[in-house]
């Protein structure tokens, strides 16, 4: 793969293809704006060296279809004021008139096409569509991690057809962050893996079990373990198709001496709901017609200490229905304590790293991811095919 400071990008027409997927208000005001800002070191660069800009980027799922309400002017208004200079924005990501408006760009001009997505071709991987987008540059440059787990039209499909092909430096970042916990990491080296289901991170799990030291549990997906632990979990989220699957992780954490933390607390409460009723209770006690929300306590305290001596921590996925105040301790607890510890420490987008921007730590920690899915895919030992559209094209 080629890196972006390893391309001559003078005078040139650069495509680079963003995730400016942010999300917006009622009004179309962007509300978290750390996906345009993660690129920006890419964006400066090439106008450092007099190149000529053309953004790309999807927003939402339009399925095919122009949907206002979905419109990138936004990332434009909010990119010009990012930059200090002026961002146009195309009606179109194709047609005669987008072709018009790249002619007339000047060294140092920024054109950000409208969102990919109002068209089929784009999901659809389509060739045609790949390569008209192709055909508007002389390099094309993917700075999209958390796009890097599809293969679309914008960022595997149009390499077969681009001139010149490279990374930008937040993709270079990403993966050296994931290549150095995964491959050589200072230790012991923590897994905090959350959220609500084993399902979506099964082989998450697998893979991890096999390279840490310890392995932390939480959020819904801690009951399907408890469960298979011979524990009563009420009416919390339980997979237990996944019962075998989670004995067998114990197992392999057993046999290969990885220590594995489950919550001993927890808060429940008759519903998923702000006002329900709610209390804290050891596992052990759980209400047979209660719901566990949130790790407790004592179970805060243990994952803390957990992670005292901690020099790699790999964090995905949250430890309680956190956008609920009442079963959001355990979540933030957990971020101050992450944040407070010695180690590299590394987030995995998505819920984890809005909790991480709430609990006002995001700043402590050392990387957080801009790809939820990619950086979950990365944890799997998966080779995203943006980036092996990008090894092909080297």
């Amino acid at each position: 793969m080629r890196f972006i400071e390893e391309i001559d990008l003078k005078g040139k027409r650069v495509l680079c293809r963003f995730d400016f997927n942010v999300p917006l208000d009622n009004t179309q005001h962007i509300t978290d704006d750390t996906r345009i800002r993660a690129v920006l070191p890419t964006i400066n660069y090439a106008l450092d060296e007099g190149a000529k800009i053309i953004a790309v980027s999807h927003l939402g799922r339009p399925k095919g279809k122009v949907v206002p309400e979905l419109s990138l002017a936004p990332v434009a208004k909010r990119l010009s004021r990012l930059l200090g200079k002026d961002v146009t924005m195309a009606k179109d990501c194709l047609g005669r008139e987008v072709k018009k408006l790249i002619a007339s760009m000047q060294p140092g001009n920024i054109v950000l096409l409208e969102n990919l997505r109002f068209h089929p071709g784009e999901e659809a991987n389509d060739d045609a569509f790949a390569r008209q987008l192709a055909g508007y540059a002389d390099v094309y440059i993917d700075d999209a991690f958390g796009n890097a787990h599809r293969s679309h039209a914008s960022n595997v499909g149009i390499t077969k057809f681009a001139k010149v092909c490279g990374c930008g430096f937040l993709i270079k970042k990403e993966l050296n962050y994931f290549q150095t916990a995964l491959e050589n990491p200072a230790r012991p080296f923590v897994a905090i893996i959350g959220g609500s289901k084993v399902s979506g991170k099964l082989e998450t799990l697998i893979r991890l079990v096999q390279r840490v030291n310890k392995m932390i549990i939480g959020g819904g997906m801690a009951f399907t373990f408890l469960k298979a632990k011979g524990y009563e979990v009420g009416q919390s989220l339980v997979e237990n198709d996944l019962i075998p699957q989670a004995k067998e992780i114990m197992d392999t954490a057993q046999k290969l001496g990885v220590k594995f933390y489950l919550p001993v607390d927890c808060v429940i409460a008759e519903r998923k709901s702000a006002d329900a009723e709610s209390k804290i209770v050891p596992v052990q006690e759980i209400n047979s017609y209660w719901i566990g929300l949130d790790i407790g306590p004592a179970t805060i305290t243990l994952f803390t200490e957990a992670l005292s001596n901690a020099k790699t921590i790999v964090w995905n996925g949250p430890m309680g229905v956190f956008e609920i105040d009442a079963f959001s301790r355990g979540t933030y607890a957990l971020a101050h304590s992450v944040a407070n510890s010695y180690a590299l420490s590394i987030v995995g987008g998505g819920d984890t790293d809005v909790a991480i921007h709430k609990a006002g730590e995001s700043d402590n920690i050392t990387y957080i991811s801009t790809g939820g899915g990619a950086s979950l895919e990365l944890l799997e030992g998966k080779v995203l095919p943006a980036i092996e559209a990008l090894d092909r094209c080297a």
